[in-house]
């Protein structure tokens, strides 16, 4: 039992992450109405809730039944690592009326009483209309429950892709795959990557390879199963996903700010994981500009390293700045 991914030696080789703004608004959305899931995000829950209220999220929650298939059409996977929420958008808004009323139609039949209802006979009945208002709530959700924090958001999604290319760089797609989710698991003699499920279901990849998708909405789950004409994509959640509404923390390091000076000091001491000149502006509440200028400083005094991801660098911090910013001397 389970969903089967089958590669083939080409798809060995386009294996690939990618991040979607556009995935973590309808997983943001899911989130409002899943009680099980908003264990970590509470704090995001206390800051959007009286934004959010103004929002009708009825009918995309039609289209999340607990089990079974969810509408693929409003959350696509991602063309490209860096594609943007309004180039995501322009793919929902072009969606074929008739691939997304059949879209729509399996969802609603995973949740009883669903294709029945008004709401879901109103869905069905003039699709072309329905892809339209759905890309506008989907806009409307964006804007309020995702774009605010998009910055923050980012930066853990891209810290998790640097941690597993580096996995993948040291042990290769058993490694990498072996460390994504407990329900995943890789059979290197059949080339099967698997996803635990209480039903079966097999995709062969036929070269296309796999699009590999940090989540923090997702959490604590794992999400496969895009049929074609999607490209096989699996979401898994982000490590550090407990930490992600934590507050930058206040307490640099005295002795640090008077050897690089405070603004310099808690660029340093935000980098518990790698993240962008913009995530960091943002967390800290500096010009990007301001921001930039102290990474430079910093990455030339040998106490960061820049790795691309894309079309965004991420910093992080060497051994050295690890023990300068813990105030302790034994840390390597």
């Amino acid at each position: 039992m389970g969903l089967h991914h089958r590669f083939g030696h080409r798809d060995l080789l386009r294996c690939r992450f990618a991040l979607s703004p556009a995935w973590e608004t309808q997983e943001a959305v899911r989130t409002l109405n899943r009680p099980d899931r908003q264990g970590y995000h509470l704090p995001w829950l206390r800051r959007i809730r009286a934004a959010a209220d103004g929002l009708d999220l009825r009918p995309l929650w039609l289209l999340m039944p607990r089990r079974g298939h969810s509408t693929d059409f409003i959350s696509p996977p991602p063309s490209g690592p860096g594609v943007s929420f309004e180039e995501e958008l322009a793919l929902i808004r072009a969606a074929d009326p008739a691939a997304a009323r059949e879209d729509m139609r399996k969802a609603l039949a995973c949740t009883p009483g669903a294709l029945d209802s008004e709401a879901g006979r109103a869905l069905l009945a003039d699709p072309a209309r329905s892809v339209q208002e759905l890309a506008d709530l989907i806009e409307r959700a964006w804007s309020v429950l995702v774009e605010p924090h998009w910055p923050r958001l980012r930066a853990l999604l891209e810290a998790d892709v640097l941690f597993h290319t580096r996995r993948l760089a040291a042990g290769g797609l058993e490694s990498l795959f072996d460390g994504l989710h407990p329900d995943l698991s890789w059979d290197a003699a059949s080339l099967t990557l698997t996803i635990e499920r209480p039903s079966h279901h097999e995709r062969v990849l036929g070269g296309q390879g796999l699009v590999l998708m940090p989540s923090a909405f997702v959490w604590p789950q794992i999400a496969g199963g895009f049929d074609p004409p999607w490209q096989p994509t699996v979401v898994y959640p982000a490590r550090g996903v407990g930490a992600l509404w934590t507050p930058v923390r206040e307490d640099t390091p005295a002795a640090l700010a008077r050897l690089l000076g405070r603004a310099r000091a808690d660029v340093l001491c935000a980098l518990d994981e790698p993240s962008s000149t913009t995530a960091l502006a943002h967390r800290l509440g500096l010009a990007p500009s301001t921001v930039s200028a102290h990474l430079g400083t910093l990455h030339a005094a040998g106490l960061l390293i820049s790795a691309r991801h894309g079309h965004q660098v991420l910093y992080e911090r060497t051994p050295l700045a690890i023990a300068l910013a813990s105030g302790d001397p034994t840390v390597s």
